[in-house]
């Protein structure tokens, strides 16, 4: 009996999904849990796997389309199987779908209003536009120029026929007179065209859902902000001892992920989340990394991040950095956050805030290391500081909450040497 594959929901906030690639074709034999199709989410590309085994009859979602959840991506049957009724049944319940088919109407008709208009403007004709600019008169068929133009031109006894026009239509203005050399029958002004150009890109189904989540999120959690500046003097020092070892190359990133999750374990009220029957306080500690790639962001989680030494939690961001940009994360890393860190001081950002990712309740945002005059020991000198900003939800983590976990934080930031306890 033939069965019908539906596009799967393959992330909580999925509502469409673009084939990216077939792997099997109509008339080829299927295996339960065999590669079907690889899925563009709003998150990730993954590869889905058929829930059936038979004969792939029919494939519903062409290669590079996308289609809503639910949608009909293939049918799988027994050889020369009828499936004409199923394939019917999908299409009347596509067809059948009020607000899909209305929104697309609107879009038509916007889209054929648009074109009809600009079509009746471009059929205007030159004595309904001498009407609607009284500026403009005409001195031959082809040959317009201003009042002024036509003034100066003839207190020149330049021929408007020897000149090119660089106003609207091609008119003749005053700096094309003023301007005209006889010799090269040219106006030797620069012109100049001042255009406006824009390009229209299609929301993917990424942006889609950083739009969605994000605006929930900031609307829904009543964000405050936290910041603070650290000495870094310690941690550089740190690094460098740490590189000059010879055995592993590590960033600030990786120490700096290492010293969040450390201070989490002293603080569950800000590795925690929030829903209106409870306040669930994590004793693990999952660290969201946001990455940013060409067509979005994604969020890859280092789970138990406070186990792993400072080379791995380096060796595994590089590689979600690297499978983020192919859109290869599977959706258990990017499920399960308890906590997130966004830091944009590799690029060079002294200072910033981010939006809380729902369900954590607090994000942290790394700033740049900078060199700049601080006081030391009653004297001024040459110091490294840095900015973090924590963004809270304040149903959860309150004032003081917030800045106990900052302080925790910068014990460990500005001694690095408690991160190798």
């Amino acid at each position: 009996m033939a069965e019908i594959v539906n596009m799967p929901r393959l992330s909580d906030t999925m509502e469409e999904g673009t084939v990216v690639q077939w792997f099997k074709k109509v008339g080829d034999s299927i295996q339960e849990g065999e590669i079907l199709a690889e899925i563009e989410t709003d998150k990730a590309t993954m590869e889905f796997e058929s829930f059936y085994q038979g004969i792939l009859l029919h494939i519903g979602i062409q290669e590079g389309e996308k289609a809503d959840v639910d949608a009909l991506l293939a049918i799988i049957g027994d050889q020369d199987e009828d499936i004409t009724e199923l394939i019917s049944k999908a299409s009347t319940k596509k067809d059948t779908n009020p607000s899909k088919s209305q929104s697309k109407n609107e879009q038509n008709q916007k889209q054929e209003t648009t074109v009809n208009e600009s079509t009746s403007i471009e059929k205007v004709d030159s004595p309904q536009q001498s009407i609607s600019n009284p500026t403009i008169t005409i001195v031959s068929d082809k040959i317009v120029a201003s009042p002024l133009a036509k003034k100066l031109a003839k207190e020149k006894g330049i021929q408007l026929q020897l000149v090119k026009g660089t106003g609207t239509n091609g008119r003749i203005i005053k700096r094309d007179i003023e301007g005209f050399d006889a010799g090269k029958g040219t106006a030797t002004s620069t012109s100049r065209n001042f255009e406006e150009q824009t390009i229209d890109l299609e929301n993917t189904p990424m942006r889609k859902a950083i739009a969605k989540r994000l605006s929930n999120s900031k609307f829904a959690a009543p964000h405050y902000y936290l910041t603070i500046q650290y000495d870094v003097e310690n941690l550089v020092a740190f690094r460098q001892q740490y590189n000059a070892s010879g055995q592993y190359k590590v960033s600030f990133n990786d120490i700096l992920l290492k010293a969040v999750a450390y201070a989490l374990k002293q603080h569950p009220q800000v590795n925690a989340q929030w829903s209106d029957q409870k306040i669930t306080q994590n004793k693990h500690i999952h660290l969201g990394v946001a990455i940013g790639i060409d067509d979005g962001l994604v969020v890859p989680v280092i789970k138990f991040a406070d186990q792993r030494d400072i080379h791995e939690l380096g060796s595994m961001v590089k590689d979600f950095a690297v499978r983020s940009r192919d859109k290869k994360l599977k959706q258990d890393e990017i499920e399960g956050s308890t906590f997130t860190v966004s830091n944009l001081g590799m690029f060079g950002v002294d200072e910033f805030t981010s939006i809380i990712n729902q369900p954590n309740v607090a994000i942290l945002s790394i700033g740049a290391i900078i060199e700049k005059p601080v006081v030391k020991e009653g004297k001024i000198a040459l110091g490294k500081t840095m900015k973090v900003t924590l963004a809270n939800d304040h149903r959860v983590v309150d004032g003081v909450t917030g800045a106990k976990f900052l302080q925790t934080l910068g014990e460990f930031i500005e001694n690095p040497i408690l991160l190798m306890i």
